[in-house]
């Protein structure tokens, strides 16, 4: 028989703790803890306290700061877990000094902190800058779209929220002519009328939910003045596009520097669109060095480069960037397209991908057409008249004479893999016949930013974005799990996007700042 080491629950062990010998140097919570009690100004949190006479003291804002971003470091969010870890993790509870705040503390001090967070962010790049971790010569902008605390089933424009209205009363209504029915015939089921009464109470609560909405709120408009969906939970957030599918919620962008990576400057925007953020974002980075000794807010604009992908390039933007006389490195949607590097990208692409390709070689030309400009007539290969969809069409600086098949005779012809650009295509072939090509036009400022960013020395530049301000994104989504918005309302997630980013910023001072 094997014999085990004998254990017994019944007996006590007295483990006596000493605080300061919990906080090791060269850890992080070490480093965060002579940050907030040496570095920052914390007397910015008075003005939110009333109880210099009268009522029950309260937890020192640096002992929340000090609980929060250390959960934040590793990934927890939630008010109650953080209360939790207090009161079990013995680091949590010598940075604290075992004083356990409650959960709705902890909640109350993020969620009604956002403009003594914002102070925070900028003493804390400022301590980057005195530092030497800051380079003030090149700057990436980026945004990172996250989910919020509100669900994408409740979002719609007016129109769509009232035809969900109309939808659930119509189901509140069939309930009750169920009930009145299933009572003329007898006493009902009561397990099932106890889960449909819950059910008609539920839909009855919503609809009322989904009217107070409607009648509190305005239609939300977007940036060209369209309307564009609302969010009953939470009506500053948006309906967003990534690649992990549609979410609700609020693009985090962030200015990062590209010396050690710090953010200079962060704010979440409730739009999946990052047209007209390039602009409040530089106004951003020059309040942030707004009177700092070693750069002034203009003067650091001016000398620095900014850089950005193709979702901020807009002739609005480039306009704005040549009247501050800011040199920016702004990618347009076409720019890879015309990179020589890429040319032979399509060969690394899917197998489907790749055969759809093999039947665009095969494909008929315009030369494989009938044309008879005159008449304005055309008959495909099959022998198939088209009809003309426009005589004259622009298409950038050309003129064509556009025609299309019928449906009917596309879907029936024999020839149809030869003609289309894809087998698996359910429109018709169209055809653009040149006509002429128009005199060039004088050098607009999209064409200017494009010979800029196309030339040898503005990829070089512009090739240095993704690995500037990528990793931040990285390591706050990845390395520290902070990949929602645990609050509501644009404030509050702005001001818990520049606490994410902030500890970011504090994780490159105890890497780097202060050894250098």
């Amino acid at each position: 028989m094997p014999r085990f080491k004998p254990y017994d629950y019944k007996q006590t062990v007295m483990l006596p703790v000493d605080f300061e010998q919990q906080i090791l140097p060269g850890t992080f919570e070490y480093s965060l803890h002579y940050l907030v009690d040496n570095e920052l100004d914390l007397s910015i949190f008075n003005s939110k306290f009333n109880n210099d006479e009268a009522g029950r003291p309260a937890y020192d804002p640096a002992i929340l700061l000090k609980i929060v971003l250390l959960a934040y470091s590793r990934g927890v969010t939630s008010s109650r877990k953080i209360e939790a870890l207090c009161r079990e993790n013995v680091i949590f509870m010598a940075l604290s000094a075992d004083s356990r705040p409650h959960f709705t503390t902890i909640a109350d001090f993020i969620s009604g902190s956002a403009e003594q967070i914002a102070d925070l962010f900028h003493q804390v790049l400022m301590v980057c800058d005195a530092l030497g971790l800051i380079g003030h010569e090149m700057f990436a902008v980026d945004g990172c779209k996250m989910p919020s605390n509100a669900s994408k089933e409740w979002s719609g424009t007016h129109d769509d929220l009232k035809k969900k209205a109309k939808k659930i009363d119509r189901a509140v209504r069939f309930l009750l002519n169920k009930h009145r029915e299933e009572d003329k015939q007898g006493p009902p089921d009561p397990t099932m009328r106890q889960r449909e009464e819950k059910q008609k109470e539920t839909l009855t609560k919503a609809s009322r939910k989904i009217k107070k909405f409607l009648t509190e709120n305005k239609k939300r408009q977007g940036r060209r003045g369209k309307e564009v969906k609302s969010n009953i939970t939470d009506n500053d957030s948006a309906k967003m596009k990534t690649s992990h599918g549609v979410l609700q919620g609020y693009t985090g962008v962030a200015a990062v520097d590209a010396e050690h990576q710090v953010v200079v400057h962060a704010e979440a925007f409730g739009t999946g669109q990052e047209h007209g953020l390039l602009e409040p974002m530089l106004e951003g980075i020059r309040k942030a060095f707004n009177g700092n000794y070693h750069n002034c807010g203009d003067e650091i604009l001016s000398e620095a480069k900014i850089l950005a992908d193709s979702g901020f390039h807009s002739g609005q933007t480039l306009e704005h960037l040549e009247e501050e006389g800011i040199d920016g490195y702004i990618a347009d949607p076409g720019f890879r397209s015309r990179d020589p590097r890429f040319k032979t990208a399509s060969r690394h692409k899917p197998e489907d991908t790749r055969a759809s390709k093999i039947h665009s070689k095969k494909r008929f030309s315009v030369s494989d057409f009938q044309v008879d400009i005159a008449n304005k007539t055309c008959v495909c290969p099959a022998g198939n008249p088209l009809w003309l969809k426009c005589a004259k069409a622009k298409i950038g600086e050309r003129l064509f004479m556009q025609f299309m098949g019928y449906q009917a005779d596309c879907d029936r012809c024999a020839k149809r893999s030869q003609c289309l650009r894809d087998i698996r295509q359910k429109g018709a072939r169209q055809v653009n016949v040149l006509l002429e090509t128009l005199s060039s036009p004088k050098v607009g400022i999209i064409e200017r930013m494009k010979q800029k960013i196309d030339s040898v020395f503005g990829r070089h530049i512009y090739g240095q974005r993704l690995g500037i301000v990528e990793p931040v994104f990285g390591n706050l989504r990845e390395t520290l799990g902070l990949r929602r918005f645990s609050l509501r309302g644009r404030t509050k997630v702005d001001g818990q996007w520049k606490l994410m980013t902030m500890l970011h910023n504090i994780g490159k001072i105890h890497r780097y700042g202060w050894t250098l």
